[in-house]
């Protein structure tokens, strides 16, 4: 039977590599045409990770194998040279072993729904399949790693967590995505909302600030105070992560763009124009609204895991041996302990969430955090636990202690056990 791999994203054919590695059989499903698809719909955007961090060390052994060559190590790829040059040549090594157009709607125990206990650790897995011709298939697993990621559910405008009234109505005035802005004078002279305080808002204030400086920029933060949004600038351990934080301090600090804080979005009008208007909890208002860029977060999609027996922490929807280690309320310094498959794996046997999936709806994923997952669940899939216990994953630190965006309290009001010195 297959290891059946949910997404051929970086972090699904990082999977896929390191199965095959150790001699077992992968089988990705990707709901999309191509490998790297939810990638390649933000591929103008320049991530803040070099090359050699976005390469996962089995799918470069493979890659290499067959005579490809890594893009320059200090590199800063847009998402659209992440996937040609990295992540479709990763699939086709992988061969038929990737399949497109094929998307998971369910997974099962064979035989069983999630109330039954015989034969749970016995019986293999089945997956439901939909392909792109609507046809219905169910394939029998060993194992399933959803690595489908959280591209597919942005968190909404409203600032409770739903919709605010009035936010699905206002559809064609919403996007949920970093702004195209090489389509030039989409934007130009017009009044765009940007909400939220994480690096895709960042990266889209950014661009307004430096390539349509004629658009109006209003910056929505839910939190009270700006604080240490912008990040630990120099002190940041990835540097163009720290640069990006600086660039937007200068932007807002140029006047450029105005800043309003403690506005959580309660509903979404139009007006006589035909503009849009939002209208905070607290009664505040924003007029003559052309565009909002919603940049909010993801959360994951856990509707076609209902069947199976999933830990998942009450706050973050995170696997619960993961959750203390991310949660944002409590762990602020943007430091990520060492996990693996110890703290991925749930009550269901040989069922996995890897990737930013695997997070919930924490922030800050880096794609060498989804590498190391992978790489600990193949090691304990083939037999070897000494080796999927060996988790040594070091990753870059932010510089900066309660900047995650959750607080309404200034950075060094929070009271965070880890941001004292190391």
């Amino acid at each position: 039977m297959s290891i059946v791999v949910v997404g051929a994203g970086p972090v699904g054919l990082a999977a896929a590599a390191e199965l095959v590695e150790r001699g077992l059989e992968p089988l990705v499903l990707e709901r999309g045409d191509r490998a790297g698809a939810a990638v390649a719909q933000w591929h103008h955007v320049r991530l803040f990770s070099r090359w050699s961090e976005l390469v996962a060390p089995a799918a470069r052994r493979l890659l290499e194998a067959e005579g490809w060559q890594q893009p320059p190590a200090d590199g800063y790829p847009t998402g659209a040279e992440w996937a040609e040059s990295y992540l479709a040549p990763l699939a086709r090594v992988l061969g038929d072993r990737v399949r497109f157009g094929a998307e998971v709607v369910g997974v099962a125990r064979r035989g069983r729904d999630r109330v039954v206990d015989a034969g749970r650790e016995s019986e293999p897995l089945t997956v439901h399949v939909r392909t792109a011709d609507g046809r219905q298939e169910r394939i029998t697993a060993r194992a399933v790693i959803d690595a489908s990621g959280t591209w597919t559910s942005p968190n909404p405008l409203g600032g409770d967590g739903l919709p605010a009234i009035g936010e699905t109505e206002a559809a064609d005035r919403i996007a949920y995505r970093v702004p195209d802005l090489t389509v030039v004078g989409r934007y130009a002279g017009r009044h765009v909302v940007v909400a939220g305080s994480g690096h895709s808002a960042l990266t889209a204030l950014v661009a307004f600030a430096e390539r349509e400086p004629s658009t109006r920029v209003t910056w929505l933060l839910r939190r009270g105070a700006v604080g240490a949004v912008f990040g630990g600038g120099e002190a940041d351990q990835l540097p163009a992560r720290g640069a990006l934080g600086l660039r937007a301090k200068a932007a807002v600090e140029s006047g450029q763009i105005r800043v309003v804080t403690g506005f959580r979005t309660e509903a979404v009008a139009r007006d006589e124009n035909d503009r849009v208007v939002l209208v905070s909890s607290e009664g505040q208002r924003i007029e003559a609204v052309d565009e909002v860029v919603v940049l909010a977060g993801f959360r994951p999609d856990l509707s076609w895991l209902s069947e199976v027996r999933l830990a998942l922490d009450a706050t973050l929807q995170a696997p619960v041996g993961l959750a203390p280690l991310i949660d944002p309320n409590v762990h602020s310094c943007g430091t990520v302990y060492p996990h693996g498959v110890k703290e991925l794996a749930h009550p269901e046997p040989n069922v996995f969430l890897a990737g930013m999936k695997s997070y919930g709806r924490a922030p800050t994923f880096l794609a060498l955090t989804g590498y190391e997952q992978v790489r600990s669940i193949a090691a304990a899939l083939a037999g070897d636990r000494e080796s999927a216990e060996r988790v040594e994953l070091v990753l870059p630190e932010t510089g900066v202690c309660g900047g995650s965006g959750v607080f309404d309290a200034p950075a060094e009001d929070q009271d965070g056990a880890c941001c004292g010195v190391r």
